[in-house]
């Protein structure tokens, strides 16, 4: 019982200590964002004057909002583009070509951004596509679809098929038993898989330089951009937002997907 009792005092002083290591400095900057003063390290009393020079730079509004926009539309494409890899992967086990169309689907989670980065800035050269937003959101695309196809692969394999042959059974067509049984089973997971989708492309830094053009800077590389002259106050304000931003996004997908798996639960013995 002592043993027990050292080792569980132990681990949540380890949990303590990896917790604090973690948030400590999000809280930090959190909490400094509020910071009357302009002096970044010196607290000059509580204040909302960062926010508002924030929503009166523009630069970072259209930043801001061009970060969104392509998080937004990249996270759906690469839900539904990876969600259909992960389909083919778990119901096609023998289809040709298999094991290189998983190799290829799950590169970029081992690639470089340098190198995933270059090489897409080199094919839109030779396209002689005009980079913008439609270059980023494809780069994004190409970065998360796998991670969204890793997540709903992961489900589909714990999945109990028989819930599909049964309905087939009954007299549905495969289509209809997979949006009627299998998709409503597996929302959880594609929801989960947009919402990393979403952050990772809200993220990136690395490969949206590379694919951007004039007038499309998203907010990592505007932030990038001013950092390097110094750190400001407005930063830390930005930052929170984006904090505040992607708390909003983990509580609606974690309500989301509570509710589709109830539905699902219960119109599975149907």
């Amino acid at each position: 019982m002592r043993t027990i009792s050292r080792l569980s005092r132990f681990n949540i002083a380890s949990l303590a200590l990896g917790l604090a290591f973690l948030y400590l400095p999000i809280l930090i900057l959190v909490i400094y964002s509020f910071n009357a003063s302009r002096l970044v390290t010196v607290w000059g009393g509580w204040s909302l004057r960062w926010y508002h020079e924030f929503f009166a730079d523009r630069a970072m509004i259209e930043a801001s909002w061009m970060s969104l926009r392509v998080a937004v539309a990249s996270a759906t494409i690469a839900t539904l583009l990876g969600t259909l890899a992960a389909v083919a992967l778990s119901r096609g086990e023998r289809f040709r070509g298999r094991t290189l169309f998983s190799g290829m689907l799950y590169a970029p989670l081992v690639m470089p951004e340098v190198i995933t980065g270059l090489s897409l800035l080199l094919l839109f050269v030779a396209l002689n596509a005009e980079r913008g937003f439609w270059t980023v959101t494809i780069a994004h695309t190409t970065l998360t679809m796998c991670f969204v196809a890793v997540v709903v692969q992961s489900r589909l394999g714990s999945l109990d098929r028989s819930l599909e042959e049964a309905a087939m059974d009954l007299g549905c067509a495969p289509v209809r038993a997979f949006l009627s049984v299998t998709l409503p089973l597996i929302a959880p997971a594609i929801v989960a898989g947009w919402m990393l989708a979403f952050t990772l492309s809200l993220d990136d830094l690395v490969i949206a330089s590379f694919t951007t053009g004039p007038g499309s800077a998203t907010l990592p590389i505007r932030i990038y951009s001013e950092v390097r002259l110094g750190v400001k106050p407005e930063i830390n304000a930005i930052c929170t937002l984006v904090i505040a931003l992607i708390a909003v996004v983990i509580i609606i997908a974690s309500v989301a997907s509570k509710l589709s798996s109830s539905q699902g639960e219960s119109a599975a013995p149907l």
